[in-house]
């Protein structure tokens, strides 16, 4: 096999426009389809085919069984083969609108990119969204695969007239090759072989042009980048570090650091399952010894001492927004980037692309399937590499805290600021001697629930009981916050997710001086509350459930808001027309209908006294 390097592949374009026939079409006629498949095929095809009395080769790709009964690709198919010039990895995308997260996850993993383009409709709306898609995600390689030419009457001139199209739009995408060829998945022409129906045609085939473009990024060319994925010690005499490479070549004696800390080393050993190598390259899975003991754990980048990346906590980056939810700047989410979890939030969002048109538009928030692109900043540094120079060390996810879901995945632009220009300043005294010298356990006693639940009724009688058995203490109070810190904040779920944000560090504070606090906030969100928690060292938070039924907390109405908020005079208004998540484990769960406040205090009182607080 000649040394063209593994060439990866999508496919993507409109739906029912042929993307899944061609690519089993394609994997039939190099013999990647065996005798076993081919018979399964057969028969599903009487069961699920499209093409009367024929193989529908679109099956051999469309695996879930809801895609075959509605004949449409909702998940990315990912199929391997090989020619005797090159080995290919092919991913079929959905067509879909709703799946544009799909394909863009397909997209950002590609070399190449075949758009699929139905000879009988011609370039559509879909056509379009998936060529600026390409362009974002990096691809410089286009194949324009004009398909179902069988079924048009004047098929050279729907041909040419479809290319040219294509061309003229794609023209400011800047697309280093794009070559334009008439197939038909269903009767094979010009996928391996000419066509005589096409005598017009004097281009390659499909499976010509894939052997013979060099499209691959060279990441062999790229520096070298190590992502540990975990520390090996299996006895005293060794520890090495496992993963594998993400781009470049490393040699035993190559001297390295660890991105983050810094700390130099060189390479002692390159260590395999067959045995030690001299040399490794990208994608080999390798454990490296180092001729130093230096801190290097899970999450850590090894990398050239003269070819380092950026490290910083902050940085601009394409987001693809994954989920229902719709993104919310202020939320803390957790970024993976390599073997590397790190908190991480939106602090703006700069603006959204119209992927119809590339124009940049205002946006407050982002909705699934909708790009933007946003600064965020991570609660520790991390180590990376803009994604147009290299895809691997420049990509990442965000995942919610509470569903665990991925909820966009991420390109980075450039690092907005060094992380190592601020240090955090050690000072000579510290919580545990100011919580001494109070005789007290700093503790953020979060109090959540519906307006009118009575939040700040218990908040402040448990003040004065604290402070009267000589506690040092201090109240934040919703109403109160908003005043000064907080003025500038509406209620918009985004304000509402920097309204408690803001709250959370300042409880830090307090609690860092040592100080029982007392929050009384609405928060609606769970995520925002687990962010506070993790805020805190073990033990510090405890969230306290004010719980009274909306009925109830309507009939008190003591700042009349709930009357005000059915008349559509409060907009926003959580229990009315924003939402408001419960507590799931609370600490504390406080029923307030028909209980004096003294008698819940009381049951604060016994938790901090059992927990050791006070």
């Amino acid at each position: 096999m000649s040394d063209r390097g593994m060439l990866r592949i999508l496919t993507c374009g409109a739906v029912d426009d042929g993307k899944s026939t061609l690519v089993g079409r394609l994997l039939f006629e190099t013999g990647h389809i065996l005798d076993d498949e081919m018979a399964a095929l057969e028969r599903d095809s009487r069961i699920y085919g499209t093409v009367a009395g024929e193989i529908d080769f679109a099956l051999a790709v469309d695996g879930l069984v809801i895609e075959r009964e509605q004949s449409i690709t909702i998940d990315v198919a990912h199929r391997y083969f090989s020619t005797s010039r090159r080995s290919f990895i092919v991913a079929d995308a959905p067509g879909h609108e709703q799946y544009t997260r799909n394909m863009a996850t397909g997209a950002s993993k590609a070399d190449l990119a075949i758009i699929v383009i139905d000879a009988r409709k011609g370039v559509v709306e879909q056509t379009e969204r998936h060529a600026n898609i390409c362009h974002l995600m990096g691809i410089r390689h286009v194949v324009l695969a004009i398909s179902k030419i069988d079924l048009v009457e004047d098929a050279q001139s729907a041909f040419r007239k479809i290319a040219e199209t294509f061309v003229l739009s794609a023209e400011p995408l800047g697309f280093a090759s794009l070559q334009p060829i008439p197939v038909s998945g269903v009767t094979g022409d010009n996928v391996t072989t000419r066509s005589g129906r096409t005598p017009w045609y004097t281009g390659p085939t499909l499976l010509e042009h894939l052997e013979q473009i060099d499209a691959a990024t060279d990441t062999k060319a790229l520096p070298f980048r190590f992502p540990v994925q975990r520390v090996v010690r299996p006895n005293q005499d060794f520890r090495g570090y496992a993963g594998t490479i993400a781009s470049g070549i490393v040699h035993v004696g190559d001297a390295i650091v660890s991105a983050l800390s810094g700390r130099p080393s060189r390479i002692s050993r390159i260590v395999t399952a067959d045995g030690d190598l001299q040399m490794a390259s990208i994608g080999d899975a390798v454990t490296l010894g180092l001729s130093d003991e230096i801190d290097v754990a899970r999450g850590d980048l090894l990398v050239p001492a003269t070819e380092r990346p950026e490290i910083s906590d902050q940085f601009a980056a394409q987001l693809i927004w994954m989920d229902e939810t719709h993104l919310l700047p202020g939320r803390s989410y957790v970024l993976r980037i390599g073997n590397r979890w790190v908190p991480a939030s939106i602090t703006a969002i700069k603006h959204r692309i119209d992927i119809h048109t590339r124009q940049h538009l205002a946006a407050r928030n982002l909705e699934l399937n909708e790009i933007g692109v946003c600064n965020l900043a991570t609660a520790l540094p991390i180590a990376f590499d803009a994604y147009a120079e290299n895809r691997e060390t420049g990509s990442f996810i965000l995942v919610d805290r509470i569903s665990n879901h991925t909820v966009a995945a991420g390109l980075i632009s450039f690092g907005l600021r060094r992380a190592t220009n601020i240090h955090v300043e050690e000072l000579f005294v510290d919580k545990a001697a100011r919580s001494s010298a109070k005789h007290q356990r700093a503790t953020v006693i979060w109090f959540t629930g519906l307006s009118g639940s009575g939040k700040s009724t218990i908040a402040k009688r448990l003040e004065k009981r604290l402070h009267d058995s000589g506690n040092h203490t201090y109240v934040l109070d919703g109403d109160n916050v908003r005043h000064g810190l907080n003025h500038d904040l509406g209620f918009t779920d985004t304000d509402r997710v920097e309204n408690i944000r803001r709250i959370g560090e300042v409880s830090k504070l307090f609690a860092d001086a040592g100080l029982i606090v007392m929050c009384s906030f609405i928060s609606p969100f769970r995520a925002e509350r687990r962010m506070v928690r993790e805020l805190l060292e073990d033990g510090e938070f405890i969230e306290v459930f004010v719980d009274a039924s909306l009925a109830e907390c309507q009939r008190r109405d003591p700042k009349g808001l709930y009357a005000k908020a059915l008349a559509g005079k409060v907009k926003n208004f959580t229990g009315i027309d924003s939402p408001y998540e419960p507590p799931e484990q609370a600490d504390i769960h406080l029923v307030t209908e028909n209980v004096e406040p003294d008698a819940l205090v009381d049951q604060i009182m016994a938790h901090l006294r059992e927990k050791g607080r006070i």
